[in-house]
């Protein structure tokens, strides 16, 4: 698949314009989506996502079409798992809402680039080290055992990443406990403060820097094209500020989605591994010849079990919390009723 430099430098520039469209809005228009915003907008990025696999298909063809569609909805699905650690995030730093939608759309610029370092890095790496593949597999493998032991320890709620390091900054640089609006720093009595939202920033920039080191290694299991990893990132980022707000009432009942996440990342790590096994170099495996009696795992397949996995874990986990949102709401109506 060959991407012109110029396919490359329109897109970024597309994805920079409406980002930092996005942002200037934000930044003059301090808010809280409401819902039917957030919905609309919502609509809007994912449809644009999936009409841009047509694009992909007529231009480079079905094979690539179906690559792409894979990694975007792998992305998308990743993404909301991010939504989790960024509702502990703002929930620990007690983030007012209407300054949320600002410091979530902070976040997704931190992590576009730092996803597009990884994916040249990642692409550099493949290109010359075939290897590299028996990592990224069972990296994916290992945080899938990971991420079902906290799924099923229901450890979402106690964990803020980068605590250690917000907490040093705390205790070595002169802090306020006070929001100033969209302030990152203040200056009283000629002294310059940290305002609680650069640390809540510095804890979104390091959650993206945990997750892109997922994410990276999952889509690089669905497709070798550096074009179209980007893009099923970039697309996955672009509205995730708008479905926060849109699922914020519904994550919690979101409760085995890690285990589907985790399913479908040890899919994808057995995936590299067995691709890895197909293009062996190693010399201490099989003398450094290929490995082909296991046959590599297409990416239909892997797009219908990914499709599968998700729905089946969203289904189960909306029957499993049922009982307790209606429970919750009897309870309600009786301490009105009171």
């Amino acid at each position: 698949m060959f991407v012109a430099p110029w396919v490359w430098q329109l897109s970024i520039a597309i994805i920079t314009l409406v980002i930092v469209g996005d942002l200037i809005y934000q930044i003059r228009k301090p808010h809280e989506p409401t819902f039917k915003e957030s919905a609309i907008q919502s609509v809007i990025y994912i449809g644009l996502a999936l009409l841009f696999t047509f694009l992909i298909t007529e231009v480079w063809g079905a094979r690539f079409g179906g690559e792409y569609l894979a990694g975007f909805i792998t992305e998308k699905s990743l993404s909301v798992d991010n939504l989790f650690v960024f509702l502990v995030i703002f929930t620990k730093f007690a983030v007012p809402r209407r300054i949320q939608s600002q410091a979530l759309l902070i976040g997704i610029v931190l992590a576009l680039i730092l996803r597009g370092i990884f994916i040249a890095l990642g692409a550099a790496a493949i290109e010359r080290f075939s290897w590299v593949f028996y990592i990224f597999g069972f990296f994916l493998l290992y945080t899938a055992v990971l991420l079902i032991w906290d799924t099923l320890k229901d450890n979402h709620d106690d964990k803020v990443p980068g605590g250690k390091v917000t907490a040093f900054i705390k205790r070595h640089f002169p802090t306020v406990d006070e929001y100033h609006g969209s302030k990152l720093t203040i200056v009283q009595n000629g002294k310059r403060y940290i305002t609680p939202l650069l640390l809540v920033m510095i804890a979104i920039g390091l959650t993206d820097l945990l997750f892109a080191l997922d994410s990276i290694p999952a889509v690089y299991g669905l497709t070798k094209e550096p074009y179209i990893v980007f893009m099923a990132n970039a697309f996955a980022l672009m509205g995730l500020r708008q479905l926060y707000f849109l699922l914020s009432g519904l994550m919690e009942r979101l409760k085995y989605l890690g285990v589907g996440l985790a399913i479908i990342l040890a899919w994808i790590g057995v995936k590299l591994v067995i691709h890895a096994l197909h293009k062996n170099e190693l010399p201490f495996l099989n003398g450094g010849e290929a490995i082909k009696a296991v046959p590599e795992i297409s990416t239909e397949l892997s797009l219908g079990f990914i499709l599968t996995t998700l729905v089946v874990t969203t289904v189960v986990s909306l029957i499993a919390t049922s009982d307790k949102k209606s429970g919750k709401a009897k309870k309600s109506v009786k301490s009105k009723t009171k």
